[in-house]
């Protein structure tokens, strides 16, 4: 006598081809026809099919229950399984794409979601396929995102963004979702400069939801599309050997002013710049753009200073400054924020220094309505100049 065939076997089959976890109902077996079912669903996807006769029966019961097609889809009628051609995305595949991206890696992301590595690999293959187009390359151990793959990553943050929101309106939490502005910062930049770049988003009408990432230009840059980022901030362009594809945007130019604590600088106001030479200074590292400028106009007016620290953090520079250990350099557009906040007078003035800032975008043309605000008002206010 021949063994009725039970479920498992056969849904073992549409999991392996669904790419969707699979739980036997405990009351129905597919009937004897059902061999025909794997053979049927790796067609799907691919192109309209159908199936007649109980296996068809069985096919609509398991899909259904399996949620791996919309219910829209599915059309049983007369014992005929019709699967319509319907476009559709599997939000458990985006999630490990959108987990995988954020992190840099299946094996970060994989301790994150608690799964194997090869099942998240095997699923973002899936949606891969689904979307028709390559969102990973490799880059040593790290995966980098395609373009492509960028922009799902974008779309991703939105959509799981959403869904939290509408578990907080659900939970009785207040809704309304501010506009959400992610921001690399060069670590050589000024914090005060930083601040008053990224204030004009702040005043927006529109809430905003600020989230500010500080690093090396290096990995911001490297980073900019893993990070979700809509711009990094920094004292210099991208430079001509960076492998993101992006765009500097010149936000604007400044001299550079000397300050010290009080007393100590009005020991070296008078005959400025000269009397400079043995002065105590606190300085930037070698490897940050100020330095070298600084360095470049020491030599020219035959200054050589007194070091007596190198920071690579300007506010903590800025701290031993305002402790009166030496006089330290500051862009000229934020003049009168150092005097306040440190509570520090002027020495002088190197107009001849010039520093230069830049917003660094995948996009050639900006249109985050934030980014937009930061760059207009950097431009005609901080910098006080319309380039």
């Amino acid at each position: 006598m021949a063994r009725k065939p039970t479920a498992a076997p056969y849904l073992r089959r549409v999991k392996g081809a669904m790419s969707v976890k699979i739980r036997p109902h405990p009351r129905q077996d597919p009937p004897d026809s059902a061999p025909e079912l794997p053979r049927f669903c790796t067609e799907l996807g691919i192109r309209p099919v159908e199936l007649m006769g109980d296996a068809a029966e069985a096919l609509a019961w398991a899909l259904r229950h399996l949620g791996a097609v919309p219910a829209p889809a599915i059309i049983l009628r007369n014992k005929r399984c019709i699967i319509e051609d319907m476009e559709w995305l599997n939000y458990h595949h985006l999630l490990y794409f959108w987990m995988v991206t954020r992190e840099g890696s299946i094996v970060k992301a994989s301790k994150i979601l608690l799964l194997a590595p090869p099942t998240i690999t095997g699923q973002i293959r899936a949606l891969e396929a689904t979307l028709g187009e390559k969102l990973f390359l490799k880059s040593g151990r790290n995966l980098v995102p395609t373009e492509t793959g960028r922009l799902v990553y974008r779309y991703a943050n939105e959509i799981f963004s959403l869904g939290r929101e509408l578990t907080d309106v659900l939970k009785g939490r207040p809704a309304g979702r501010p506009m959400r502005l992610v921001v690399g910062i060069s670590d050589a930049l000024p914090k005060l400069i930083a601040y008053r770049l990224l204030e004009p988003a702040l005043a927006l009408p529109e809430p905003v939801d600020l989230v500010c990432h500080e690093d090396h230009p290096d990995r911001l840059m490297a980073n900019l599309s893993t990070l979700g980022l809509d711009l990094v901030l920094s004292d210099a362009p991208l430079g001509t050997g960076a492998r993101v594809r992006a765009f500097s945007h010149l936000l604007g130019s400044s001299g550079i002013s000397f300050f010290a604590k009080p007393a100590l600088a009005a020991k070296y106001r008078k005959n400025f710049p000269a009397s400079l030479d043995g002065a105590p200074f606190l300085l930037p590292i070698d490897n940050i753009a100020l330095r070298r400028s600084l360095d470049q106009w020491f030599e020219a007016n035959q200054i050589r200073p007194r070091v007596v620290g190198e920071f690579k953090d300007s506010a903590l520079l800025k701290v031993f400054g305002r402790a009166g250990v030496g006089v330290f350099a500051a862009p000229t557009a934020i003049e009168e924020d150092v005097r306040q906040s440190q509570r520090v007078a002027l020495v002088g003035r190197a107009e001849s220094i010039v520093e230069s800032y830049y917003a660094i975008s995948v996009e050639r043309k900006l249109r985050h309505p934030a980014v937009v605000a930061i760059t207009e008002a950097a431009r005609t206010k901080l910098f006080g100049k319309s380039l």
